[in-house]
C-alpha cells in the first residue's frame, strides 16, 4: 500500500487592490515552507492560490485610475506574482478570481445552494450614497460597532471584538467614499441561510479540523446564533452576475473561497490532474487552508457550509496564524514599518533573511508574531552565517586544497576518531559521533514532527543546537591546528569530512525554508537536489566536494535602516472627499473666507485629514523654548509630533488628553527629529494657546469631519 500522500494546500487569496507587504509574507512563506517539506518527504503536495480580483474597491480603484478592472488586476497580478517569486513563493499555479472557472463553480454552488431550500430572496433596507448615487458594501460604510462600541468599524465586522454585524447595525455610520451619512433605501438581497447549517456546523468545527484555540472563538459565534449571510450587491459592482438575477452579483467573499477550486481547476486542466479526486464529497485526498485569524468567520463557517451542501467535500484542516507586527507596533507608514515586499527586495535584502527569521518566529498557532528589526540581524547574522555556513567555511578549504577535494574514506564513528587522535582531548563532543553513527535519523524525526505541525521555531532550535554541536567540535578539533602537522594529516581529513556531513544533514533540514541557500549548498558539495530519505545516509567514503565559495553575507544594519527610510519616504497624504452638502455649505461662505485672507478650493480642504489622537507621552524638547514632542495614539498606529505649545502647557497636563491633528500632513525633518503630523490649537499666543479637544467619548483614530 502507497504511503504517498495527495495534498492541494492553499493561502488565502490576496486582494488585487495593493501591494504585498511584509504582513502578508508570514501566510505565505509559512505555506511555502509546508508544501516544501512535504514534496521532499516525496509526496504530492500542490499549492494554489489567485488574486482576490472582484468587489467595489476594485471598481472604484480602476475609475480613479482612468483605466478597465480588467486592466487594473491584470497589472497587480502582474506585481503580486513578480513579489511572490522575489520571495521563493513556488505556488503551482497562481491564478485570478476573474476566471471563467471560478465563474462556472460559483453558478454551480448557487444552484445546488438553491435547491436545497438554503438560498433565500427579501427585500431588506440597506445604506445609500447619495453623493455617489450607489448602494454602499459593507465595508464602505464605518461607524460604532454595536457590541463592543469600538469608533471607526466596518460594516460587516469589528476588528475590536471579531464580532460580525450588519452595515444597518452600526452606530453613528457614514460613507467611507464620500464621507456624507447614508440614507436607507430598500432592495432585493439574496441570503445563504447559514443559520440552518448550523447543527453540521458545530459537529464539524470539533471534528480537529482546526486549532483548539480557533474551535474555542468560533463556538462564541455558534452559541451566539448564526445570522443568514448577505451573498448579493447592487450593481454597480464588478464581479460575477447572478444568474436570473440582472443588476445582482455575488459578494466577492461568496466567490472568493471558490476561486481555490478555479485555481485548482486551472492547474488540473493545464497539467493533466483529476480536479474531482480531490474535491468530491468522498476524496480521500488531503485539502489545508493556511488563513489569517482575521478571516476565521468565512473559512470555518461559511465555506465548509457552502462545501458541505452543494455536494463537495470539506477543508481536512483551516490553520489560522497571528498578525504580524514590527518592533513590537502595528506596522506604520510613518515609521518606514509597513513594508512592501518590493522594497525589501529593491533594497538588495536577501528573502532567506526573512524566511528564516519568520521560521523562528512561526509555532503553528494563531499567537501573532513581531519583527524586531535588531533581533532580525542579530539572529540571522548568528544563527545562519555564524553557526550553519561557518560549519563549511571553516572546513571545506582543508578538503579541497589538502585532499583534492575528497572527504575521508573512514568510518564516522569513536573508534575511527581514537585511532585517529594522538591528544588526549576530550569526549564531550561524543553525542555529535552517535548523531552521525545513525545518520541523524532521531534527529530526523524529531525536526519532521515539527515541520508536519508547523512549529517551526522548535525545528529551527533543534537545527541550530546541532549546528552549534558541530561548531564546537570543529573548535575542539581545530583543523587550523591540525593543518599545521603533516603526520596529522589523516585526522585533519576526518575531522572536516565529519562537520561536513553535519553540514549537508544541516541543509536537508532547513531546506523548506532556505531553499536558494540549500540549491548553492547542494551545488559545492556536488549533490543532485536533496530529499528528505537523504537523511537516512551519508555522503559515501572519498565523496568529491567543489571549491567552496561563500554561501552567505551578514545583514548590515544600515541597510535595515535605509530600508526603513524608503517606506517612509513613500508616505503619502490621504483624500477623504468630501460630500455634495460640504460643498455647497463651503461655497456658501467662500465670500467669508476672502475676507479673511487667501482662499483655497473645497478640494483643497477635503484632503486635509483631522483625526481624534490620545497623547500618550509628552516632554520637553532640549533646546528648544517652545517645543513640546508629543507621541500621540491614533488608533492604528503611534506618530511623533512637534508642538509649539510650551508656554501654555506643561507636560504632565497633557498625557491621557484627547485632541485634534491633521493625520495626512507630510513629514517634516527638523533639527530635533521628524514630526509627523499638526496637532490643532487656537489663540493669540503666549499662555493663551487653547488644544482643540473633541466630543466626550472621541476615541483615537475618529475621524474629524
Amino acid at each position: 500500500m502507497s504511503t504517498t500522500r495527495k495534498i492541494l494546500v492553499t493561502s488565502a487569496l490576496p486582494y488585487a487592490n495593493g501591494p504585498i507587504h511584509l504582513g502578508h509574507l508570514v501566510e505565505y512563506i509559512q505555506t511555502d515552507i509546508w508544501v516544501r517539506f512535504q514534496n521532499m518527504r516525496g509526496h504530492d503536495c500542490f499549492y494554489v492560490c489567485a488574486d482576490d480580483t472582484h468587489g467595489t474597491p476594485i471598481m472604484l480603484r480602476a475609475e480613479k485610475e482612468g483605466i478597465t478592472p480588467e486592466a487594473l488586476i491584470a497589472r497587480v497580478h502582474g506585481e503580486h506574482t513578480r513579489d511572490f517569486a522575489g520571495f521563493h513563493i513556488a505556488f503551482d499555479n497562481y491564478y485570478s478570481t476573474h476566471s471563467e472557472e471560478t465563474r462556472r463553480f460559483a453558478v454551480a454552488i448557487y444552484g445546488k445552494l438553491k435547491a436545497n431550500g438554503l438560498i433565500e430572496a427579501r427585500a431588506i433596507e440597506q445604506y445609500f450614497d447619495p453623493v455617489r448615487d450607489m448602494f454602499l458594501p459593507d465595508r464602505f460604510i464605518k461607524g460604532e460597532c454595536p457590541k463592543c462600541h469600538a469608533k471607526d468599524q466596518y460594516g460587516d465586522s469589528c476588528e475590536v471584538c471579531g464580532a460580525t454585524h450588519s452595515p444597518t447595525d452600526l452606530i453613528n455610520p457614514y460613507s467611507a467614499i464620500s464621507g456624507a451619512t447614508p440614507v436607507k433605501k430598500e432592495s432585493l438581497h439574496y441570503f445563504f441561510k447559514l443559520g440552518a447549517c448550523a447543527d453540521f456546523l458545530k459537529r464539524w468545527t470539533r471534528a480537529g479540523h482546526l486549532q483548539p484555540e480557533a474551535a474555542n472563538k468560533l463556538d462564541e459565534w455558534l452559541d451566539a446564533g448564526l445570522s443568514d449571510w448577505d451573498i448579493s450587491r447592487d450593481a454597480p459592482y464588478f464581479g460575477f452576475e447572478i444568474p436570473d438575477a440582472p443588476g445582482k452579483y455575488f459578494y466577492v467573499w461568496l466567490d472568493a473561497p471558490i476561486g481555490y477550486m478555479g485555481s485548482f481547476k486551472h492547474l488540473c486542466d493545464r497539467v493533466g490532474l483529476d480536479f474531482d479526486a480531490f474535491w468530491s464529497r468522498d476524496s480521500e485526498m488531503e485539502l489545508y487552508h493556511f488563513i489569517g485569524k482575521d478571516i476565521l468567520y468565512f473559512h470555518a463557517l461559511f465555506w465548509p457550509a457552502m462545501l458541505e451542501y452543494s455536494g463537495y467535500r470539506t477543508p481536512s484542516r483551516v490553520f489560522a496564524h497571528g498578525f504580524l507586527t514590527v518592533n513590537g507596533e502595528k506596522m506604520s507608514k510613518s515609521r518606514g514599518t509597513f513594508i512592501t515586499a518590493e522594497s525589501y527586495l529593491q533594497q538588495g535584502l536577501n528573502p532567506e533573511w526573512l524566511r528564516y527569521y519568520y521560521a523562528c518566529k512561526l509555532n503553528g498557532t494563531m499567537e501573532d508574531i513581531d519583527l524586531n528589526l535588531e533581533d532580525f540581524v542579530l539572529r540571522v547574522n548568528s544563527d545562519l552565517v555564524g553557526k550553519f555556513v561557518n560549519i563549511a567555511a571553516r572546513t571545506a578549504g582543508f578538503i579541497t586544497k589538502r585532499f583534492n577535494g575528497k572527504l575521508t574514506e573512514r568510518a564516522y564513528d569513536r573508534a575511527s576518531e581514537q585511532f585517529l587522535r594522538t591528544d588526549d582531548g576530550s569526549d564531550d563532543e561524543q553525542g555529535l559521533i552517535e548523531l552521525i553513527q545513525d545518520y541523524g535519523l532521531a534527529f530526523a524525526e524529531s525536526v519532521k514532527a515539527d515541520y508536519e505541525k508547523r512549529d517551526y521555531a522548535s525545528a529551527m532550535r533543534s537545527i541550530m543546537v546541532v549546528a552549534d554541536r558541530t561548531n564546537k567540535f570543529i573548535d575542539e578539533c581545530k583543523p587550523w591546528d591540525l593543518a599545521k602537522d603533516a603526520s596529522r594529516s589523516d585526522y585533519l581529513q576526518w575531522v572536516c569530512s565529519v562537520a561536513l556531513q553535519m553540514f549537508r544533514l544541516l541543509a536537508i533540514y532547513l531546506k523548506p525554508v532556505l531553499p536558494e541557500l540549500t540549491a548553492r549548498a547542494e551545488a559545492f558539495l556536488n549533490l543532485t537536489a536533496l530529499s528528505w530519505a537523504d537523511a537516512k545516509r551519508l555522503l559515501p567514503p572519498g565523496h568529491s566536494i567543489q571549491a567552496y565559495r561563500h554561501l552567505m553575507i551578514r545583514i548590515d544594519g544600515k541597510q535595515v535602516d535605509a530600508l526603513l527610510e524608503v517606506n517612509r519616504k513613500t508616505l503619502q497624504p490621504t483624500a477623504t472627499p468630501a460630500s455634495h452638502s460640504e460643498v455647497r455649505h463651503a461655497e456658501r461662505q467662500q465670500h467669508e473666507v476672502q475676507a479673511i485672507g487667501e482662499t483655497i478650493g473645497i478640494d483643497d480642504f477635503a484632503r486635509i485629514d483631522l483625526r481624534v489622537a490620545k497623547i500618550i507621552r509628552a516632554e520637553p524638547v532640549a533646546g528648544a523654548d517652545k517645543l513640546l514632542k508629543l507621541t500621540l495614539d491614533i488608533g492604528s498606529e503611534q506618530r511623533t509630533v512637534f508642538a509649539g505649545i510650551k508656554s501654555a502647557y506643561a507636560p504632565e497636563q497633557l498625557i491621557g488628553r484627547h485632541t485634534v491633528m491633521v493625520a495626512n500632513l507630510a513629514p517634516r525633518k527638523m533639527k530635533f527629529g521628524v514630526s509627523e503630523g499638526m496637532v490643532l490649537a487656537a489663540g493669540p499666543g503666549g499662555t493663551d494657546v487653547f488644544l482643540l479637544q473633541p466630543d466626550a467619548g472621541a476615541q483615537p483614530g475618529m475621524r474629524v469631519t
